[in-house]
């Protein structure tokens, strides 16, 4: 009977201690913040291929959607490539983490980008990526594309006339990525020969495409490959930005005639001009996020024209008078880009349904709170386009297209997100635009079409394509 006492005794001490024990950690972990709701996933990977896996199946916005439901509509915690990150969702999210950048958040990429884009200064890609931003600013406001719109529209013209013109099916994701790249190496590095850029389109292929895959830097891997297409891609990029000096030097190349021009001539606060591998980094760079997101706007632009016959009418209606107001041989100017307003409305629709960029990771630079939880230095933020894009909250209807969304002042701040936001906003904004409108122009004033695929799978891989690269029976308007 004593041992029973002793037994009930210790028992009841240790209820006591166990109680004093959790208010104790209750109340030190609400005076210092609690993490977010969320899981971590399995070991090492997380919640990684959930997360690319709802991408590869058509559906990158059920990982978010999933989990706001579950934890939080605000902001969840997760695990994602090796490292601790919180999801923060909707409008307020995109607001704090747009405008906290280097306050309390800083932009963030996967170490194994500093492999594929190395800096000959031994840099990190986020040191070199704030460069960049200092630089491009002048080269791609309005004001000063409007001289290269022209350029665009000779490019669109020969474009179509090559790659469209007389065929009865064409794949329109592989011509649009041609178009776009083009466009990038001609206004870029001035290189318009077809040939000379072929040569440049499948090592970016394999660039791109070991960008977003497993960093395991083997023979045969696609990231060794894409390592192996940047280093050829540098060199030859070396080769122009030398014959460019001797060009600039000798008065047979512009000072404003392209980006590669801008940069040679465009010193740092201290003075200093880039070195060449340091030109040639950025040049790769820009000409990667020069036109994969513009090419899957446009291939969604054709889908999106085809399923809706009353908004493709509406877009050939506006593009059409613009057409009939040209003079022969006129190019379009900027007055013309302006009258483009329905046509870029149905543009923003179809990256609001179909995002280029799904969203973006930045990472925490001290600890700080949000929406009453703690966050933690050094853990990894990332924002979703589709937690605002996709969200009856900010848009009525969200899966019903509607262009007429963006019409007087647009979606509320925020919300609209399909290039980023705040100081990290895509400094290549207007530069889609025009490329997005004028290939559009050149597209509705030849074609009506049909999707040969009618319910053709949609593979998020990281940017929306068409499984099969969207193939199409084209219906010329002058047969």
């Amino acid at each position: 009977m004593e041992s029973f006492y002793v037994s009930l005794i210790g028992l009841f001490v240790s209820l006591v201690f166990l109680s004093l024990n959790f208010i104790f950690y209750k109340n030190k972990s609400s005076s210092s913040g609690m993490f977010p709701p969320g899981k971590t996933g399995w070991p090492v990977v997380g919640e990684t291929l959930e997360f690319l896996t709802t991408g590869w199946k058509g559906h990158p916005e059920k990982f978010i959607f999933d989990r706001m439901t579950k934890y939080s509509s605000k902001v969840f915690r997760t695990h994602l490539l090796g490292e601790k990150a919180a999801v923060l969702c909707g409008a307020a999210g995109n607001k704090f983490l747009f405008s906290n950048e280097n306050k309390l958040v800083q932009a963030w990429w996967p170490a194994s980008f500093d492999k594929v884009f190395p800096s000959s200064n031994q840099t990190s890609s986020k040191e070199e990526a704030i460069k960049m931003r200092k630089m491009l600013p002048n080269f791609l406001k309005p004001e000063a594309l409007q001289r290269y719109i022209g350029i665009m529209d000779h490019i669109a013209q020969r474009h179509f006339a090559d790659d469209w013109e007389n065929k009865n099916e064409i794949v329109v994701f592989p011509l649009a990525k041609k178009f776009t790249f083009w466009l990038a190496c001609r206004l870029f590095v001035s290189v318009e020969d077809p040939n000379h850029v072929a040569k440049f389109a499948d090592p970016f292929d394999l660039l791109a495409s070991g960008l977003i895959s497993l960093p395991i830097d083997l023979p045969g891997t696609p990231f060794n490959r894409a390592i192996k297409a940047s280093n050829f891609i540098r060199k030859e990029l070396v080769a122009i930005i030398k014959q460019r000096k001797l060009d600039l030097a000798e008065g047979n190349a512009s000072p404003t005639q392209d980006i590669l021009s801008h940069m040679l001539l465009t010193s740092d606060e201290n003075g200093k001009f880039m070195h060449e591998l340091d030109i040639a980094d950025k040049i790769l760079g820009l000409l990667i996020g020069g036109h994969d997101t513009a090419s899957s706007a446009c291939t969604f632009i054709v889908k999106f024209l085809a399923e809706l016959p009353e908004v493709y009418e509406g877009v050939y209606k506006e593009q059409i008078e613009i057409a009939n107001s040209k003079a022969p041989g006129e190019l379009l100017n900027w007055e013309d880009i302006k009258k483009m307003k329905y046509s870029w409305n149905v543009a923003c629709e179809v990256m609001r349904l179909a995002p280029p960029l799904q969203g973006a990771f930045r990472e925490a630079i001290t600890d700080f709170m949000y929406n009453g939880f703690k966050i933690p230095k050094g853990w990894k933020l990332y924002w979703s386009a589709n937690s605002t894009h996709r969200n009856p909250e900010f848009f009525t209807e969200p899966l019903k297209f509607d262009p007429s969304r963006f019409e007087g002042s647009g979606p509320a701040p925020y919300t609209f997100v399909p290039f980023g936001g705040g100081p990290r906003m895509c400094p290549g904004k207007e530069y889609a635009r025009l490329e997005i409108l004028v290939f559009m122009h050149h597209l509705v004033k030849r074609f009506k079409w049909d999707k040969l695929i009618p319910d053709e799978k949609i593979v998020v891989n990281p940017m929306p394509i068409p499984a099969k690269g969207l193939p199409v029976r084209l219906y010329p308007h002058n047969a």
